[in-house]
């Protein structure tokens, strides 16, 4: 599965406060990863990061992306 730094994903398990949204914040050897409902970040080591990656939810939005609005 791919994924980029900003992206929304979702998690097989949840995080302690029940949310299962997460902020891709760092990319490296670890992956850095921020809970959208409590704003806790959590390091995971790249090989248990996509053990646990169950979906990309929403990409992240880089200025060179075109949309079908712009005209």
């Amino acid at each position: 599965m791919e994924y980029n730094l900003n992206d929304i994903i979702r998690m097989k398990k949840p995080h302690a406060c029940q949310a299962n949204r997460w902020q891709i914040i760092r990319m490296g050897a670890d992956i850095k990863i921020k809970c959208l409902e409590c704003s806790r970040i959590v390091m995971l080591q790249r090989a248990k990061f996509e053990k646990g990656l169950k979906k990309v939810i929403e990409p992240a939005v880089t200025p060179g992306d075109v949309t079908a609005t712009e005209e």
